[in-house]
């Protein structure tokens, strides 16, 4: 048993957990899911969505029958890095930059995002400025989007999944619709809701690290910023025509840790802890669900159908914060800060 508690409780929970995730081939009864909320584990289910109007209809002539003439809010940013830890290009100091957001008819961006990944297939690697298209474009707003921004398909997907519905004693708090391609990938980050996720279109490859992580996950206090579209036509340091403009407020804490990353702890912002973290990884297909507890991290990427689009929708339900769990993890949060603040950040 090692000295430090912070690594001992990662290697304790390694030995008692799987870092393979669950999988069923069936839906889970209420009481079945409330099994996994317990334990606070992840789990997939193979198809539970199949039957989905959705999953049989939708694809991109459909899409754009459905929501002609439709204006739709597009989050924008030069590489698909929308709400992420970035590098001020001025003073280099790491950011929590969130994305620019414009309205666009929906069959404008749509065609954007199609043709984008289909160029991507000639070219061997991307890098900000070979980026087809110059920017990378992500409907990702996550405010209930779908019952409200797309209502004409709101019909097509279930209000509510009944097994989480009925188990949690509540409607959810957000159903939000996924469309972009496969340039866009979601920081490693945390949400204080249960969350439900189905594939519709393509493929997601999520990366789980439970909340015991929290210590090798390289939370730093970020300012915020946000992109910007550069006057004129000229390529900015960060991108083609984007700039970072740096915001006043609190800072945002905020898991700066890439689990992918083959640099070393320093250069990947990893922590003394981050080796004794064991990822565990998911990959959705059409018609595929997972369900991701609270407080779970979780970095998240794409592969798009034939069409060169990939779409999901996620339901949100508020996590339950009486009891212990709660405190406990930010227990572990304090501690593992703290405990990394005293030794420094070294293997």
């Amino acid at each position: 048993m090692s000295e430090d508690p912070t690594i001992t409780l990662l290697e304790s929970y390694n030995s008692l957990n799987s870092s393979t995730i669950t999988t069923l081939t069936s839906l889970p009864s209420p009481l079945e899911f409330l099994r996994f909320v317990a334990q606070n584990r992840p789990f997939v289910i193979r198809d539970g969505a199949s039957d989905w109007k959705a999953v049989r209809e939708w694809n991109v002539a459909s899409l754009k029958e459905i929501l002609e003439g439709v204006n739709v809010n597009v989050a924008v940013t030069p590489i698909g890095n929308a709400d992420s830890p970035v590098r001020s290009p001025t003073t280099n100091e790491l950011l929590f930059v969130k994305p620019h957001e414009e309205q666009q008819p929906f069959s404008t961006f749509l065609d954007f995002v199609i043709t984008q990944e289909k160029q991507l297939s000639s070219l061997h690697s991307t890098t900000p400025k070979s980026i087809p298209g110059g920017e990378v474009r992500y409907a990702q707003t996550q405010n209930d989007n779908l019952p409200s921004e797309y209502t004409l398909l709101s019909s097509h997907v279930p209000p509510s999944i009944p097994f989480s519905r009925i188990a949690l004693s509540s409607q959810p708090d957000a159903v939000n619709l996924w469309i972009g391609n496969s340039l866009s990938i979601t920081a490693l980050h945390k949400d204080n809701y249960e969350n439900i996720y189905v594939q519709i279109i393509g493929s997601k490859h999520f990366v789980l690290l439970p909340p015991v992580a929290w210590a090798g996950v390289g939370e730093r206090v970020l300012r915020p910023g946000s992109y910007a579209r550069r006057a004129g036509d000229g390529e900015g340091e960060d991108g083609k025509g984007f700039e970072i403009i740096e915001e006043e407020g609190d800072g945002v804490p905020f898991a700066t840790w890439d689990p992918d990353s083959k640099a070393g702890v320093e250069e990947g912002n990893g922590t003394r802890y981050s080796k004794y973290v064991e990822p565990m990884r998911a990959t959705l297909e059409e018609g595929d669900m997972l369900y991701l507890p609270a407080l779970w991290y979780h970095k998240v990427s794409q592969s798009c159908s034939e069409e060169g689009i990939c779409v999901a929708v996620n339901y949100w339900h508020d996590m339950e914060f009486g009891g212990g769990f709660w405190p406990m993890c930010n227990f572990v949060r304090d501690v593992g800060l703290a405990a990394a603040a005293a030794k420094g950040n070294k293997t």
